[in-house]
């Protein structure tokens, strides 16, 4: 892995209690996540407990992915994987499936000690929901890595389906318009007739229940987003201004995704 020089980074700042580092790209800004993270692996790292972390998917996490897992020495096999989201429906070998996402990108890759499969395709979805909320219960992570999606969204919860004091811990939930026209720009579907409607994802307050949150945020089409989670007043019109009152939340960026950003821009 490439290291992050001192000069990579352009600037940080807090935002409430947000905080956030913009690099000179995105391979930067995706190896200052993985360095923080790796860190917190090893912080974690204690004889005879496992280590929960939920990892995101997405354009957004393959600078991020790719460093992490290029670090040595992580305990890797002490780690309860889960992952936040999957379409509901979709063939797990479907090249946007979240599970080959993760298989390929993480857990064939490192010796992770178990990963937590999100089953889209399970009989029962609300029996599987549960299931899966008990084993990450059990695995109480303290590490999640996520994004942002163009809409402001947090795993999938859109503005429409978001909601702060969410009594669920996983619900099935509606894809919106822009959600779902953000999978075709990033080119996992052909076209937005083949984008699933609906998805299982984990709720905002089960995310803000990990006390770290390493969020990677890069490229020109999350500027808007970004500028929005920082300047709107905290609501589900944009979810990811919520991450304003987390209490240990770094946002890394990239000068694109940075872009709209008046301290930035000017």
């Amino acid at each position: 892995m490439r290291g992050v020089c001192l000069s990579d980074r352009v600037t940080s700042f807090k935002s409430g209690n947000l905080k956030l580092e913009v690099y000179s790209s995105k391979q930067s800004a995706g190896a200052a996540a993985a360095l923080a993270a790796a860190k917190e692996l090893r912080l974690l790292d204690s004889p005879g407990k496992s280590i929960g972390v939920i990892f995101a998917t997405g354009a957004s996490q393959f600078d991020t992915l790719d460093a992490l897992t290029s670090i040595p020495g992580l305990p890797w096999d002490k780690v309860q994987g889960f992952h936040m989201d999957e379409y509901l429906g979709l063939d797990a070998h479907h090249p946007a499936s979240f599970r080959l996402y993760l298989r390929q990108r993480l857990t064939r890759r490192v010796p992770m000690g178990e990963f937590h499969e999100m089953d889209g395709n399970a009989a029962d979805i609300d029996q599987f929901g549960r299931e899966y909320i008990h084993k990450l219960d059990l695995a109480n992570p303290k590490l999640c890595l996520l994004g942002i999606g163009e809409n402001g969204h947090l795993a999938f919860n859109d503005p429409g389906v978001a909601d702060f004091s969410d009594p669920q811990a996983i619900k099935v939930v509606a894809l919106d318009d822009m959600c779902r026209r953000q999978q075709v720009a990033e080119g996992w579907f052909a076209n937005l007739d083949s984008v699933p409607n609906q998805a299982l994802t984990l709720t905002i307050p089960t995310l803000f229940r990990v006390p770290k949150l390493i969020v990677s945020v890069p490229g020109l089409r999350k500027a808007q987003g970004v500028r929005r989670t920082l300047e709107e007043p905290i609501s589900t019109g944009c979810p990811s201004t919520i991450l304003r009152t987390h209490n240990d939340a770094t946002i890394y960026l990239d000068v694109d995704s940075a872009s709209e950003l008046e301290k930035i821009s000017s």
